[in-house]
């Protein structure tokens, strides 16, 4: 493919940046619509404000319309059915009152359970907790629907010790938890849900479920955020609200935020997202991709931007999940939770826009320093609260965090011991195949929804920005890019997986600039890459972002910025003389 050609796609993709970037200056991005979000929020109305009928029967339309063609649903309207999309709905139809009236969609519900997973209440149940293993975050509110929605009985629904929220917070990291740490109003609601409707044959247990109700109902309160949604997200709001109401507080002042909240955030067309939006996030993707570029002299109002993101990091500990001061959430909400991805994007941000540093990289760096668990890794939200999803290491957010750092590890003593535990922890982590298993990614294509080439590019730019590209990890790690690369040029989530702009930019970001042995063939590498990127860019690719990324266990939506920044990312300023240029 000719320069001329590969300038052109570039220049597509930064008008398109660009066309996207908010009045106010920095970028709020689009979620997905979500079949899962969009029957969890119907259900959650439906027992706490019927009165909105309009928008339950505006929902339910939409999701008739959206089922796909072999009976299923997916989360999204991109998404292969799926076991646990499928029930909700299922469930939103009878809770709803809605299963008559959308009979043929429940037929065809039916028809594809019975063909996948059985015909029977308990073989549902037990298809619902074979997918999710020993982490009760998201199989317990499933069941929960379920039964409350007389499709299996409550003897299918394990109990949840919401007890334990009494607990002082400082103590929760002990406590063994059967849920990550963000679903702690799941634990509170769903577990007073499932005591009313399935009493403990324990007298001893109920007598101190009784004793601690009034405890965890006011820790429910004083952690829900003041707009009415838990983490911003639907389904952790709706499963809350619809618990509370099952469990004699449909009056709380909890059940009323969640509706308020639930109300505010549907789409024009009926249904709701995930979550509200992802603008602190996208914004420090926008701001890396325009400097990996070498565009970022086009980005006006750095000023105003530099104010917006320190304005965000949090200056007090957190109610929610007792965090210290210094971290940053995916976006300025009330819901938001700062966490170990956000603050290193966003402090990287700060660096690119000029803030190199002040009060805020002290606190931000003490922030992250103070996550990291004894086996180098750096967790999501809360050290030390066990090795469920989410609460374990994630080897893209040790990575991230090491690239946040590693600038200031001179002028900072305790940045050094922490990179040391933290690349053996990366070792520790390789794949036999050379790969890297990232966190919050996952692709839908690949058999166990992991997705290793994301992972390997995270993990490699931070070797890069490391200098430790000489190293044997980082060869073995772009060996393994090499051969997962497709034959037209791109990548997708694994080898033999079809080529996405996504996977594609975050490889050749990683790889761009680097200069390697022949035996690696780096340049081909790079320009067979680049080319597929810009065909895909040209033929309409930026408009078509896919499926991406695990969220609530096992949760997919994607996001329109997704393939914009990952690949203006990708495409090295021209005056690089160790990249093929666009």
């Amino acid at each position: 493919m000719s320069k001329d050609l590969r300038a052109k796609a570039k220049a597509l993709t930064l008008d398109r940046l660009m066309q996207l970037r908010d009045p106010e200056g920095h970028w709020e991005g689009k979620l997905s619509s979500s079949a899962l979000s969009t029957a969890v929020a119907l259900s959650a109305l439906a027992l706490a404000s019927p009165h909105h009928q309009k928008l339950i029967q505006d929902g339910v339309m939409w999701l008739a319309k959206t089922q796909n063609k072999d009976g299923g649903f997916g989360d999204t309207d991109r998404s292969k059915s799926n076991i646990s999309t499928t029930l909700l709905v299922l469930a939103t139809l009878h809770i709803t009152k809605s299963h008559e009236t959308h009979a043929d969609t429940a037929k065809c519900i039916r028809n594809w359970l019975g063909t996948k997973y059985g015909t029977t209440p308990s073989e549902w149940a037990e298809a619902v907790r074979k997918r999710y293993g020993k982490d009760k975050t998201f199989s317990v509110p499933i069941l929960n629907t379920l039964a409350i929605a007389g499709l299996v009985s409550w003897e299918e629904v394990p109990f949840l010790p919401f007890e334990l929220a009494a607990l002082p917070q400082s103590w929760y990291r002990f406590a063994q938890m059967p849920v990550v740490s963000y679903a702690l109003p799941a634990l509170i609601a769903i577990g007073l849900c499932i005591q009313k409707n399935r009493a403990s044959w324990n007298p001893l247990t109920m007598g101190l479920r009784a004793l601690c109700r009034g405890r965890v109902l006011s820790v429910l309160e004083t952690i829900q955020p003041s707009h009415g949604g838990f983490l911003e997200a639907t389904p952790l709001t709706a499963f809350v609200t619809m618990s509370l109401c099952m469990s004699g507080e449909a009056n709380s002042l909890v059940v009323k935020r969640g509706v308020s909240f639930l109300v505010k955030s549907v789409l024009v067309d009926g249904s709701w997202p995930i979550d509200t939006n992802l603008s602190t996030w996208v914004t420090s993707l926008a701001v890396n991709a325009l400097a990996k570029s070498g565009e970022l002299s086009k980005l006006s109002g750095r000023e105003k931007l530099r104010d917006w993101y320190l304005a965000q990091q949090y200056q007090a500990r957190h109610s929610y999940t007792d965090a210290p001061p210094g971290g940053w959430a995916w976006t300025p909400l009330p819901g938001g939770v700062p966490d170990a991805d956000d603050t290193p994007g966003a402090m990287i941000a700060l660096q690119e826009l000029g803030q190199p540093d002040g009060p805020w990289r002290r606190l931000a760096t003490d922030w992250l320093l103070g996550l990291q668990n004894r086996d180098g890794g750096i967790p999501t939200f809360c050290r030390g609260w066990g090795k469920l999803p989410f609460d374990r290491s994630g080897t893209d957010l040790t990575a991230h965090s090491l690239r946040a750092l590693y600038t200031w590890e001179k002028a900072d003593p305790r940045i050094g011991p922490m990179r040391k535990r933290a690349l053996s922890y990366l070792a520790g982590q390789q794949q036999k195949d050379g790969s890297w298993l990232p966190l919050w990614f996952g692709h839908q294509d690949e058999p166990k929804e992991n997705n290793p080439v994301l992972g390997t590019a995270r993990v490699l730019a931070a070797y890069r920005d490391l200098d430790l590209m000489d190293g044997d990890q980082a060869k073995r790690g772009v060996a393994f890019l090499q051969e997962a690369q497709n034959p037209d040029g791109g990548w997708g989530g694994h080898k033999g997986i079809d080529s996405q702009i996504e996977e594609t930019g975050l490889v050749l970001e990683a790889l761009n600039g680097l200069k390697f042995s022949n035996d690696l063939r780096i340049d081909d590498l790079r320009i067979n890459g680049q080319n597929w990127l810009a065909r895909a860019i040209l033929s309409g690719g930026l408009q078509e972002s896919a499926p991406i990324g695990f969220y609530f266990a096992k949760l997919w939506y994607y996001e329109t910025m997704y393939p914009v920044v990952f690949a203006l990312g990708a495409m090295g300023p021209e005056t690089d003389p160790c990249s093929a240029p666009f």
